[in-house]
């Protein structure tokens, strides 16, 4: 019997295997199996159905044979001579003609795993009836498949003091660990972030944190799932369930827009734990600490229930009819299902594919408006131009894969280990594999940058635009049809950036891709969730494009007139232009200016909020309808790259209503059916819809912008939002929030030098930074980072108590007051 390695995945081989020059042959347990040179022993096996027992391998980790547990026999190495010695097959490459027994033909490779194990076992702790790894544990399962029955050791096992606190985290039993150097290795070679090692040598060597160090890793969570042992444990999790009492659902995870696979594991109608799926073309076996903790964020007591009614300013709670009767009462009022835009919909970034859909299709088909924006955040009109002309219904264009054999990658207002954890992975892995080459256009290299060999454009906001109008190889990163670039939402908010990443990827024949920072906003914009846009990338303002969508929707006619973004509807709500609004999973306090935004939902004549939690909108909501949390709704989300990313409700709630549901009930309610009630049929409706095939949106051609210069005591600002920060999403989980990275501002030297700050090698200036102007104050410590551009200060955007929205109403490139205060000065002072 023979058997030959497959083509890899996406090869176009006809049906036939490729005839392969590079091929290696030899045999395993007396099956002859041909594979890639340079292949693994232990990966052979794995192709005629042989599962060598190991702890130390993982196929995306470097082969070190640190358990040992791997022995084969080598009667043959290829050249006519056996290996005296059983070998370990994690690190041994096949060579032609060799000859290997497993443990399944071989007594000495049995004997010796046999005997490994039991090394192993000497000192391992008998915790299996209280471990949290019981039930699912590779050593458990091969200690009883490749071990012997009884124990001979009697002497007293090895204790130490448990567990260890790696972080707020990830909690470490080390008389458990078996020295794989699993976890090790991922901190060094996946995440790049040394938080964990081996320390001391023999029998005293164990698993030890950095003590100069500070923990700061988005992907710790990850070393729990990839432990063997149950050596690492989560302090949310730790003693909470057994694993053979939780059911497991497939899912995706809703914090980004990477679309990550996970697993979610679930007990009595309560999520317990959250792991990472395994899907090799998107997130590979790797998530974010926030997608793997961050699931607690609806059981608190802001938690909605049941529809609220404002009744005599007050809100009391209601039952679904009444409530529905009510907000249809309301919305008719204000002039519904007439054409205009009288009445406006905004939208955020929690919404499926299907629940974006519907708000796109009550707006123009039952509400008679375009006055629809997903975007509560920064925004402009050259990024609605922007989304229509080159995002919607454009299908899959960039992908994982491309990143990892892209020749360059740009990175234009996007902060992947910020903003999107998966392609921060992705483009570390590429450099650390193959040299990837990329550039980030910058105020300064952040820590990400550094970990992916990313080269900094130091580029003070607002001037983006001119330097990728001049860009050249002189910047050290050349763009050829092989590159990709990747744009990020803040470029919004920078005029003329999208514009000049539009010309200069013309210019290249460089690939472009948008990445917004949010899971559901890419659908969005498929669905039509913009004042410019209908479903499909259709133009609002091309009356056959109109005909189209309402030919499928069975009415009569769509209006006419394109609507306001969500910036405008809420300023012609202060000037009374707004008769109302219906609200889905907005956040003020992502807006530019939230104090603003709040004052136009309190001007609005009617508002509908539909929400999972109390908030600033529901406050100010005339009724306010509850929606089911992710893990209680089937969908789609579409990640980053244009790949749908279908999920099924993890919990039967009968009592959860989605956005799509409540929507239906209330067009129902208005008389005007959506036509559909599950996410089965919306998507159904939208796939026939299908994207535009007419005349496409023009781009945009915005010239660039003029970049403002620091003044006297006023820099530029630079800002955006870190991965763990003042986030809804972090509610209920104090463990994770503890990790999040401490709130600082950032000079250069130079620009420090000129408040008389003089710093250490380790940037701590040991004074805080006060950033005013007539809105508010902010104060945060000064670091000094040796790489920022000068005249440049920069500072989280939602730091806890310190947003930048909130309190100075500021977006990136525009000036702000800032004075240095220095703790001894104020001492003397006060004395």
């Amino acid at each position: 019997m023979t058997v030959t390695a497959k083509p890899p995945a996406g090869s176009t081989s006809g049906g036939e295997l490729a005839q392969r020059e590079d091929l290696i042959t030899l045999t395993i347990d007396d099956v002859e199996v041909s594979v890639p040179k340079g292949t693994l022993v232990i990966r052979a096996a794995e192709l005629i159905g042989v599962a060598i027992p190991r702890f130390c391998d993982h196929p995306l980790l470097d082969p070190v044979g640190a358990c040992r547990q791997c022995l084969v026999e080598v009667p043959d190495a290829g050249n006519g001579r056996g290996i005296p010695k059983p070998q370990a097959s994690c690190t041994l490459e096949v060579a032609a003609g060799m000859v290997v027994k497993t443990q399944v033909t071989s007594p000495v490779a049995d004997k010796a795993q046999h005997g490994n194990m039991e090394f192993l076992l000497v000192n391992h702790p008998l915790d299996c009836p209280i471990c949290d790894k019981g039930g699912e544990c590779p050593l458990q399962n091969q200690a009883m498949s490749n071990g012997y029955g009884e124990s001979r050791f009697t002497d007293v096992k090895r204790t130490y003091p448990k567990p260890v606190a790696i972080s707020p985290n990830v909690l470490l039993d080390r008389e458990r660990c078996v020295l794989c150097a699993r976890c090790t290795r991922f901190s060094e070679q996946v995440a790049g972030d040394p938080f964990i090692s081996l320390i001391e040598r023999g029998a005293l060597q164990q698993v030890g944190i950095y003590e100069r160090e500070p923990f700061q890793s988005y992907f710790s969570g990850n070393t729990i799932q990839i432990c063997p042992v149950g050596a690492l444990t989560s302090a949310e999790y730790r003693f909470r369930a057994r694993p053979y009492d939780l059911v497991s659902t497939p899912s995706v995870a809703e914090h980004d827009a990477c679309g990550s696979a996970i697993r979610v594991d679930h007990r009595r109608g309560k999520v317990m734990r959250r792991l990472s799926g395994d899907d090799p073309e998107v997130n590979e076996e790797w998530i974010t600490d926030k997608d793997r903790f961050a699931f607690a964020y609806g059981r608190g007591d802001d938690r909605l229930t049941r529809p609220l009614v404002r009744e005599d300013g007050v809100l009391r709670p209601a039952s679904w009819p009444e409530a529905l009767d009510v907000a249809a009462e309301g919305l008719l009022a204000a002039g519904a299902g007439q054409h205009g835009n009288r009445i406006g919909v905004l939208t955020g970034g929690r919404l499926t594919l299907e629940d974006a859909y519907a708000y796109s299709k009550l707006a123009r088909g039952v509400l008679g408006t375009n006055s629809i924006d997903f975007r509560s955040r920064p925004h402009s009109a050259e990024e609605a131009d922007f989304l229509a002309a080159v995002v919607a219904g454009s299908g899959c264009g960039v992908t994982y894969g491309d990143l990892e054999t892209a020749s360059s990658v740009l990175l234009v207002c996007l902060e992947p280990e910020e903003e999107a954890g998966a392609i921060f992975l992705r483009l570390r892995k590429a450099n650390r594999k193959r040299g990837l080459v990329s550039a980030t256009l910058a105020p300064y290299r952040t820590r990400g940058a550094v970990k992916a060999g990313s080269t900094l454009v130091p580029t003070v906001p607002g001037a983006e635009a001119a330097w990728l109008d001049a860009w050249s190889s002189a910047t050290g990163v050349e763009l050829d049809s092989g590159s990709v670039i990747l744009v990020g939402e803040r470029a919004a908010a920078l005029s003329g950036t999208l514009s000049a990443v539009l010309r200069l990827a013309e210019r290249t024949g460089a690939r472009l891709a948008w990445v917004p920072r949010r899971a559901g906003d890419r659908g969005a914009v498929e669905a039509g969730c913009l004042p410019t846009l209908l479903p499909g990338g259709r133009p609002v303002a091309d009356p056959s494009a109109r005909v189209d969508v309402a030919s499928t929707w069975g009415i009569g006619s769509l209006p006419r007139d394109e609507g306001t973004d969500g910036d405008e509807m809420l300023v012609s709500a202060a000037d009374a232009e707004l008769a109302a609004l219906v609200v889905g999973g907005v956040d003020p306090f992502d807006l530019a200016d939230p104090a603003a935004a709040l004052d136009g939902l309190e001007r609005v004549g009617f508002v509908v909020s539909l929400e999972t939690r109390a908030s600033s909108v529901t406050e100010r909501a005339d009724v306010v309808l509850p929606v089911s949390l992710m893990a209680e709704r089937a969908g789609t989300f579409v990640d980053w790259e244009g790949r749908r990313r279908s999920f099924p409700a993890v919990l039967e709630s009968p009592n959860a209503m989605s956005d799509l549901r409540v929507l239906a009930a209330l067009a129902d309610a208005l008389g005007k059916p959506l036509g559909f009630r599950t996410p089965a049929a919306a998507l159904a409706e939208l796939d026939e819809l299908g994207p535009w095939d007419g005349s496409p949106a023009p781009a945009p051609a915005f010239g660039p912008g003029e970049p403002a210069a620091a003044r006297g005591d006023q820099l530029v600002l630079a800002t955006w939002r870190m991965l763990l920060d003042d986030s809804h999403a972090l509610a209920g989980d104090p463990y994770l929030a503890a990790t999040a990275r401490p709130p600082v501002a950032r000079l250069s030297p130079t620009t420090a030098a000129t408040y008389g700050i003089e710093t250490g090698p380790d940037g701590v200036a040991g004074a805080d930074v006060v950033l005013t102007n007539d809105r508010g104050e902010l104060a945060l410590p000064l670091l000094v980072e040796s790489s920022m551009v000068d005249g440049v200060v920069w500072l989280p955007a939602r730091a806890p108590g310190l947003g930048v929205g909130e309190h100075l109403a500021l977006l990136p490139g525009d000036l702000v007051q800032v004075r240095v205060l220095r703790p001894v000065q104020e001492a003397e002072a006060t004395a």
